[in-house]
């Protein structure tokens, strides 16, 4: 029986993000964790012959969220423009997962137009002594430029 090596998980400190907005490209260094879902949206269907009800795919919606620490003034800066202006910002996130220690090389996709939901506009916690957020957001289209390949298997 074949079995995954343990050099072949992915560490999770071992990548990249990069953030796009307004055509500047940042290095998201300040990202925590960041995780964006795609998820189906699906229909009840329910036929003759069968008692059960069954479901169909009609579309999908993407969403997310990331924890940063806080140390960037960035997305207060997307919220507040739009709160005093109206004019609301969408970006790209590029993520790369590279794990020099793994054999199946490397992941990188990009998180397309991606736009805020909630944003900690001021901090304070006398119990910590590193400041972080949470930030939630949808989007809207993906690009997936590189793919892992296959890892190489123990016997």
């Amino acid at each position: 029986m074949s079995w995954l090596k343990a050099g072949d998980t992915i560490s999770g400190q071992e990548g990249r993000a990069f953030t796009t907005i307004d055509g500047n490209v940042e290095e998201a260094f300040y990202i925590k964790n960041f995780e964006a879902k795609a998820n189906k949206e699906k229909t009840d269907v329910k036929t003759l012959g069968k008692r059960g009800t069954q479901h169909k795919a009609n579309g999908w919606s993407g969403d997310g969220s990331m924890n940063i620490y806080y140390v960037t003034s960035l997305f207060r800066k997307l919220m507040y423009d739009y709160i005093k202006t109206g004019k609301d910002t969408y970006f790209d996130v590029m993520v790369v997962n590279e794990d020099p220690s793994s054999s199946i090389g490397k992941q990188t996709v990009v998180i397309k137009d991606v736009n805020l939901n909630s944003v900690v506009m001021a901090k304070l916690d006398t119990d910590s002594n590193v400041l972080d957020e949470d930030v939630d957001f949808t989007w809207d289209d993906i690009e997936v430029l590189d793919t892992f390949g296959k890892p190489v298997l123990g016997n």
